[in-house]
């Protein structure tokens, strides 16, 4: 065999291989962005995984006004469209945080083929969307411990002051006592930067239909203890009202990929083993 083609053989080989990699796919919750997974990414690519972190609309660096966002379709168009840009026989792990928990569930009931497992850590995991107000009681965050709500949100008015608001974020002040209380310090002041308003109008209507694929995917919990976001007890009836496969245990604050990155990572490739994706 001459050199040109030893080369060309070489080159199709480290093609397969990266081809067969697993696949990591990672989803923010409300007012975060892709920014949120910096730790877990590195740690995933430096062991040779194949990682995508998405922005959905209106967050991280997509420049749409989370104001003109009213209906869930448009706020997970990003990962849709990743997930139909996929070749048919394409797989990946989708691992959702917090609201991106709603993201994952839209993506099972819509590409159910194309996902080898689903992780939800500290996640939303209602299997029909916002149905119930038994489902908004157990999905929504409740941080009542922390004052009234407009002591606890900044919200924003974008169709007026006599609608529903739009968007809503916790107040700067309030964000690492609620949310990244058990993290270093500097990844609370990055997230103080960083997170954006979220649209919480468009969230609301988040709504699945077509749940044929639905239950064949494996999914996986994550549960973070110490959450002061998503409590454990809300986390708990989620998974009582729909069991998920297996389900870890973190004892982390909401925001494990800052306070437990190391945890974390392992949890995940423990999951990714647990259904065949151990190609890395």
């Amino acid at each position: 065999m001459g050199e040109e083609s030893e080369k060309v053989m070489e080159m199709k080989e480290k093609s397969l291989n990266l081809n067969n990699k697993t696949h990591f796919v990672l989803i923010h919750g409300i007012s975060g962005g892709a920014w949120c997974w910096y730790k877990i990414r590195s740690l995933m690519e430096n062991s040779g995984y194949k990682v995508s972190c998405l922005d959905l609309k209106s967050c991280g660096i997509d420049q749409t006004d989370p104001n003109t966002l009213l209906s869930f379709d448009d706020y997970n168009k990003p990962l849709i469209h990743f997930l139909s840009s996929l070749q048919e026989d394409q797989q990946v792990i989708l691992v959702g945080h917090s609201a991106g928990g709603l993201s994952v569930s839209d993506a099972i009931h819509k590409f159910g083929k194309k996902i080898k497992a689903a992780v939800f850590i500290g996640a939303t995991m209602l299997k029909s969307g916002f149905l119930t107000e038994e489902d908004i009681k157990d999905g929504v965050p409740d941080l009542s411990d922390f004052g009234e709500v407009n002591e606890v949100y900044d919200f924003g008015f974008g169709l007026g002051q006599d609608h529903p608001p739009t968007t809503m974020i916790v107040k700067k002040e309030l964000q690492r006592k609620i949310i990244y209380h058990m993290s270093p310090q500097e990844d609370s002041t990055l997230a103080e930067m960083l997170l954006r308003p979220g649209p919480i109008q468009a969230l609301t209507t988040a709504r699945f239909t077509g749940a044929e694929d639905a239950d064949k995917v494996p999914r996986i919990y994550i549960k973070t203890t110490k959450d002061y976001v998503v409590k454990i007890e809300q986390q708990e009836a989620m998974i009582k009202k729909w069991p998920p496969s297996q389900v870890y245990v973190l004892e982390s604050d909401h925001s494990p990929f800052f306070s437990a990155p190391f945890l974390l990572f392992g949890l995940l490739v423990k999951a990714a083993v647990s259904y065949g994706c151990c190609d890395n």
